[in-house]
């Protein structure tokens, strides 16, 4: 069992490691090609296994997939494509038989266009009943609607093009941060409020353990819908001073917190997804006794070798920014509030081919040298799945390979405007979300034992050889180098209670930090080569010696005070301190 005892002062989830399911891809139980509910529950001996303590399941709900599911039709239904609600409960209740928690994928700043909600808003008109659910707005004053620029204000959608679509039938806009298709509901209206209140208390109800809140800090909008600034050679304004972090967002969580959670046990995990958080917002968001949220994701670690013009503008990443990086939320959150750790989820190509080296001969010890350097930070670490294998991103010959709505509307609008083919596509195949939504390996066969039929999306051909399999029985695997990770987490408190301090923050070779923890009497060494060839480090005093807690690469000896690290190795050591007080 996999289970952690709470106490007051330290709260559950402070020593937990999430698990991320994407369950389009993880595994499919009836060979219809998707993953499913059934497949989930069938491959939870894996997770076991592996020791997490809470599966974080994307979206189930019903969905006419615009976004692969983060465009919900009904909130509180089971997605036929996933199987019934029934399979929905045995999932659960085998979660919580084995020690484990579930969260779900809360998903409140959108809707999908065919939620009956939003059918009700644009059916009735600029007078029904309902219209103010979502965000409605006449063309600008003067302007014809549909003609290029007559859109209410100049802010352009996260998907590509603007973030407003004409209804025909009563001239006005609807708002869509995200896809067309992902109308914006209205926050500042209470019926909403309450609706989604309601909706949240019914999951809780069912036995559900919390919930992970998808772009929540976006729900509270400048309610004028100003333009934004347009910086030189953008085709759209800055609409981010007027929707991240809004207004009303902290009114609006302490809400939800009192409304929804407060008469549940402290049972419930609350994450909340916050693109644009800065670390000064996030220790508001996490403070505990403001009662908003446990933690949050922020986006500052994963947009380091992104350039000016956004995610798909592929920079090297510079070992110097990744430290500095988490350092400032290491110690901006380390008297208030919490982290969350994470490199991959279902937005982010595979970190392995992103930060290391993806090669047959360096893979391996790539993926858990990244691990190492993730987990023993203080906060929670959250495991993508497939991340435990060290998978890989994906050989994507043409756009015709792509399914995501964002990859396929940024090579539109890209190719559209003049751009190279080839090298919109050399930044598709590094960057896509696509990357994270491959088929689930399990083991060597065609189907990588995802499923029997023709998968979703094709499989990555190297599931040949990473998979589950091969490496559940072999000791020196990924997979096994994350079961001792999270097995320290549980075992070791410095890993949850000790301070971070970074060392050798000028070196673009060595990632090194300790986490002491006096009241424990331990203290951690964590080193971490990020290069593919041999560096010495120069130790502080009192290393020398220690005991060796965790490495990637065996046999390697007594740590001296300038030991010579190997490509990629990742060492742990621990020593005693002198108790506080």
């Amino acid at each position: 069992m996999s289970g952690i005892d709470s106490e007051p002062e330290d709260p559950w989830w402070r020593r937990a490691v999430v698990y991320q399911i994407y369950p389009l891809s993880f595994a499919d139980s009836d060979g219809d090609g998707v993953g499913d509910l059934p497949g989930i529950t069938s491959r939870l001996d894996h997770l076991e296994r592996l020791g997490v303590d809470v599966i974080w399941l994307s979206p189930v709900y019903p969905s006419p997939r615009d976004d692969n599911g983060y465009d919900i039709s009904d909130y509180r239904g089971i997605d036929p494509l996933f199987g019934t609600p029934g399979d929905f409960d045995a999932l659960l209740a085998e979660v919580h038989r084995r020690g484990m928690r579930l969260i779900m994928d809360l998903v409140v700043n959108h809707t999908s266009d065919e939620h009956p909600w939003f059918v009700a808003s644009r059916d009735g008109g600029p007078d029904g009943p309902m219209r103010d659910w979502y965000w409605w707005r006449p063309p600008r004053p003067g302007m014809e609607p549909g003609t290029p620029g007559a859109e209410p204000n100049n802010w352009g959608s996260f998907f590509s093009g603007p973030a407003w679509t004409l209804d025909p039938r009563s001239g006005e806009y609807h708002l869509h941060l995200f896809s067309p298709r992902q109308p914006d509901l209205n926050w500042e209206n209470p019926e909403v409020r309450r609706a989604i209140h309601g909706m949240m208390r019914w999951w809780l109800d069912r036995g559900v353990d919390g919930f992970r809140m998808d772009v929540i800090n976006l729900i509270s909008k400048n309610p004028e819908l100003p333009d934004g600034h347009v910086p030189p050679g953008a085709r759209y304004g800055d609409r981010d001073p007027h929707c991240v972090c809004g207004p009303r967002i902290h009114e609006f969580l302490a809400d939800m917190h009192r409304e929804v959670f407060a008469g549940h046990p402290e049972r419930l995990l609350l994450v909340g997804e916050m693109p644009g958080v800065t670390v000064e917002e996030a220790r508001l968001f996490t403070d505990p006794a403001r009662r908003e949220v446990d933690m949050v994701f922020q986006f500052e670690h994963v947009g380091l070798d992104c350039g000016p013009a956004g995610k798909f503008d592929v920079r090297p990443l510079r070992l110097t920014d990744l430290k500095a990086s988490f350092a400032r939320w290491q110690h901006g959150l380390a008297e208030v509030g919490w982290n969350s750790l994470y490199f991959c989820n279902h937005d982010q190509p595979r970190v392995v081919s992103r930060y290391g080296d993806d090669s047959p001969e360096h893979r391996v010890r790539s993926a858990t040298m990244l691990a190492t350097l993730l987990h023993l930070h203080r906060g929670t670490p959250y495991i993508y799945q497939g991340e435990e294998l060290g998978m890989t991103n994906a050989p994507f010959a043409g756009i015709g390979d792509f399914r995501d709505i964002e990859s396929l509307n940024h090579h539109r609008q890209e190719v559209a405007a003049g751009e190279p083919p080839e090298r919109v596509m050399a930044a598709l195949r590094a960057r896509s979300r696509d990357n994270a939504r491959t088929p689930m390996q399990w083991d060597a066969s065609p189907g990588a034992g995802f499923t029997t039929g023709t998968p979703w999306m094709p499989v990555n051909p190297n599931h040949r050889e990473i998979n589950a399999a091969a490496q559940t029985a072999d000791p020196d695997s990924v997979f096994h180098h994350y079961r001792r990770l999270i097995e320290l987490r549980h075992t070791e408190p410095a890993v949850t209670h000790g301070d971070f301090h970074l060392l050798f923050p000028d070196s673009e070779e060595v990632y090194a930090f300790t986490r002491r923890y006096a009241a424990g009497g331990t203290e951690l060494l964590v080193l971490v080569n990020f290069t593919g060839r041999e560096v010495e480090v120069h130790l502080p005093e009192g290393w020398a010696g220690t005991e060796e807690v965790l490495s990637n690469v065996p046999d390697r000896g007594p740590l001296g005070s300038r030991p010579t690290l190997a490509p990629r190795e990742a060492r742990v050591h621990r020593r005693r301190v002198g108790r506080a007080g």
